[in-house]
């Protein structure tokens, strides 16, 4: 059972996410709150799983709590959920290593982005990831050397900033998915990135060429 922390200041969004999530039968609501501080403090004191997180609330943002809790909880499993698909905080909410931001219109990929973190995926979603070239838009490095990327490391980063996972990376460079596993294992390190997201943003942000 996925134990589930709800965090927003609209009772009826926590009431009815309530609900939806644990129709699954899989996962289990452990607490809910309506402030970015009850998030932090529920945070400590239940020690979930998963914590779904509005955005905007009042006194202190969503981002403003997940940035306090990763600060003390490095492996903090936080999905933002919100109404605005605001450049600004996708960028942020990028910037601090959450696992996922979607947009509350998008019931039906609730459950499911639930289970995807719960299993060591990110979650942004194809709008949001369809953006993120437009949000990183910068000079673009036009050779790798400086970031000790070889030609398989950028061929894997192009694919997972495509959202490809593991196995649909192994088929398209005929590789086994442990041989994947290991590049981005090794990828990870030399960059010094925490997990894929950050990859697709570090290839977004230092590669990409339209």
């Amino acid at each position: 059972m996925i134990r589930v922390l709800i965090v927003d200041d609209d009772v009826l969004v926590t009431t009815s996410l309530k609900t939806i999530i644990e129709a699954s039968g899989e996962i289990s609501v452990v607490g809910i709150g309506d402030s970015a501080i009850q998030a932090v403090e529920l945070y400590e004191e239940l020690q979930p799983d998963i914590l779904l997180m509005d955005i905007r609330m009042k006194e202190s943002t969503g981002i403003e709590a997940a940035t306090n809790i990763l600060a003390k909880n490095e492996q903090a499993v936080i999905l933002l959920l919100t109404t605005f698909s605001d450049d600004d905080y996708i960028m942020e909410a990028l910037r601090i290593g959450v696992k996922g931001y979607l947009l509350k219109q998008d019931i039906e990929a609730i459950v499911p982005s639930i289970k995807a973190v719960k299993n060591g995926q990110s979650v942004f979603g194809h709008t949001i990831m369809e953006r993120l070239p437009h949000l990183l838009q910068t000079e673009k490095i036009t050779c790798s050397e400086e970031h000790k990327v070889n030609e398989k490391d950028l061929s894997i980063l192009s694919l997972i900033a495509e959202g490809l996972n593991n196995k649909e990376i192994a088929d398209q460079l005929y590789l086994s998915e442990g041989t994947i596993r290991n590049y981005i294992s090794n990828l990870l390190e030399k960059l010094e990135l925490r997990d894929r997201t950050q990859l697709a943003v570090f290839y977004y942000k230092n590669i990409y060429v339209k």
